[in-house]
């Protein structure tokens, strides 16, 4: 796989919180998961609806290899501001499991990618009957050409067919190619935790689509490094955009469980910058790749394995919810480089060497 061509935080000695990550620091290292990504960026100039300029794709995250509409993860959603178009987000809140891999792209293109889900699960499974498909987005119409929704289906096939586990290319890749995070180029950014064995040993991974915030209100590390940024723009419209997170798990939680643990996700998003602004649609879709349940069960009752609350397992999960969904924004961060998409509007990668040089400052780097 093609590696990042900026640092990764940690590599140039930014780490966030106390948890140690997994050995990719990315959502993969929860075992069974895999990342799929088709990378759409072509043409420049003026904006001419249905041709181009385009930079855009689609994100595609599988639970596991099996057939998921016969084994459904256990999953729940949670919302924090809910200015968003994503397909699925209702059944899963109402069901709380998943039946479909869990897609990521631009806002016009949520219809065409859920069609193509269906498609793709309807040739691995003659009996689907109904199907709840889920898309996430986030709106790049600042470079994208969105109107023409470029994402077709072989795309979406192409993401899904090619999927793996392992390092997940982060930044302007897959959905996130068109996104802007906190006044610079956003897109795709992943991290992981792994607890203690006396809490459970588990893993926990984030993969976020990072589109939203005000260059002002950037913090890496509790630091307000945006506001010392002084020769960068503001971006057009600041503070709308979205982000949406997806939370995987193999510690046994219910869909309660984990829809406390998804709500986590408000905290580590705020350690960023983020307020939730009007225009931005913050969702999170979270799932645990231990709790599987039959698509037609045959008893009339089920034993089901979780996590008991006796409270510290499940503070040290909101603590990994916490501090992983902090480095996967600042991650994507980090990982996109500048763009320039339609009419010439150009969104810049972070300056890495200066935000380096805040950080210092306040002692915020580590050998």
């Amino acid at each position: 796989m093609k590696l990042n061509k900026r640092p990764r935080p940690r590599q140039v000695g930014v780490s966030f919180g106390f948890l140690p990550t997994g050995p990719n620091n990315a959502i993969t290292d929860v075992a069974g998961v895999k990342v799929g990504q088709v990378t759409l960026n072509y043409g420049s100039g003026l904006r001419t609806p249905g041709f181009g300029p385009v930079r855009t794709g689609v994100t595609a995250i599988l639970p596991h290899d099996r057939d998921i509409f016969e084994e459904k993860p256990t999953a729940a959603v949670h919302v924090i501001n809910g200015f968003g178009k994503s397909i699925g987000l209702a059944q899963i809140e109402e069901l709380g499991s998943l039946e479909t891999p869990i897609l990521l792209t631009n806002t016009l293109n949520v219809g065409l990618a859920a069609d193509a889900l269906i498609g793709w699960m309807i040739d691995k499974n003659e009996n689907i009957r109904s199907l709840n498909p889920m898309v996430g987005e986030c709106n790049d119409s600042a470079l994208n050409d969105i109107q023409g929704r470029h994402v077709q289906k072989h795309h979406v096939y192409q993401a899904l067919n090619e999927a793996q586990a392992g390092p997940v290319l982060e930044g302007a890749v897959g959905g996130g190619t068109g996104m802007s995070c906190l006044g610079f180029k956003g897109g795709i950014g992943t991290s992981s935790r792994v607890l203690p064995e006396d809490k459970g040993g588990f893993t926990l991974g984030l993969l976020v689509m990072a589109n939203f915030g005000r260059r002002h209100d950037l913090l890496i590390s509790g630091v307000p490094v945006g506001r010392q940024l002084i020769n960068w723009p503001e971006t057009e419209h600041p503070g709308d955009g979205s982000i949406m997170m997806v939370l995987a798990t193999d510690a046994p939680l219910t869909s309660r469980q984990l829809k406390r643990v998804a709500k986590r996700c408000t905290f580590g998003l705020s350690r960023t910058g983020s307020v939730a602004s009007h225009g931005s649609g913050d969702f999170v879709v979270a799932f645990s790749t231990t709790n599987i349940k039959e698509n037609k069960p045959q008893e009339i009752t089920s034993k089901v394995e979780r996590v008991n609350e006796d409270g510290a397992v499940m503070t040290a999960l909101f603590d990994a919810t916490v501090e992983a969904t902090e480095e996967a924004i600042i991650n994507a961060l980090f990982a996109a480089e500048t763009t320039i998409g339609c009419d010439d509007t150009i969104r810049h990668g972070l300056p890495i060497e200066e935000v380096l040089e805040i950080l210092k400052k306040y002692n915020r780097i580590s050998d």
